[in-house]
């Protein structure tokens, strides 16, 4: 019996926990409350939601936990009062750290690259595995999959270097001080537009080669790669 696909994410859930909060919290309760007591509420609400997301889906995963680890490291340097310059360390290591992980996984039983992009809830491995021996092209299909790693793990190196400059522009007021949680509000908004999007799009492209090859490879069209979305009731 197959063990039943864990639930997905909310997107929008994320968002409100791990950016809307955090930012309302710091740009309108830091004088009400204190620059440190606001700051470490803020926190709490991305925890939080990673504390629901592993109740949820009841599965070790890793980026969420790095994730959760990233904000405990906020709030330990935030409480330490350290030098802005180690906020900023703080934000390249954690997408260097995934980074450096998905390239690692390649050589053990369970690739990143299958969780980002070969994921089984996207794409019909079954399918896709059984048309690859049928055309021999499983040494290929590695090759493929080495290449999507390399890509893969490109886009969290730049999502490092983008944090890096995004919290070293930003961020320049000491911690426990208005102005600082003021500096990392406006880092949270920023990070959509400078960060994200530009890590996406090459995440995307990852994607999009990782299929056109398959595709190549096996024969089958998208429709016949790809999962077909649930029936609505």
């Amino acid at each position: 019996m197959s063990e039943p696909a864990p639930k997905r994410e909310s997107l929008l859930l994320n968002l409100a926990f791990s950016i809307a909060a955090p930012m309302l919290i710091l740009s309108k309760l830091s004088d009400r409350l204190g620059a440190m007591p606001a700051l470490l509420l803020a926190l709490a609400f991305p925890l939080a939601y990673g504390i629901y997301d592993f109740w949820q889906r009841r599965r070790f995963n890793f980026v969420p936990t790095v994730g959760f680890l990233s904000t405990l490291a906020t709030g330990g340097l935030g409480l330490m009062r350290l030098e802005p310059f180690w906020f900023a360390v703080k934000e390249a290591a954690v997408p260097a750290l995934i980074g450096g992980a998905v390239i690692v996984s390649h050589w053990t039983k369970r690739p990143l690259v299958h969780t980002f992009l070969l994921n089984d809830q996207v794409i019909n491995l079954p399918r896709v595995n059984a048309a690859i021996d049928e055309h021999g092209m499983r040494a290929a299909f590695e090759g493929l999959l080495k290449a999507s790693t390399v890509l893969l793990a490109g886009s969290f190196f730049l999502s490092a270097v983008l944090n890096y400059a995004l919290a070293r522009y930003l961020i320049t007021a000491m911690p426990d001080t208005p102005e600082f949680n003021a500096q990392y509000s406006a880092m949270l908004g920023w990070s959509w537009p400078v960060i994200v999007l530009p890590t996406m799009v090459v995440t995307i492209f990852a994607l999009w080669r990782l299929i056109t090859g398959l595709q190549k490879m096996t024969g089958l069209g998208l429709e016949e790669i790809l999962h077909a979305p649930p029936e609505k009731k």
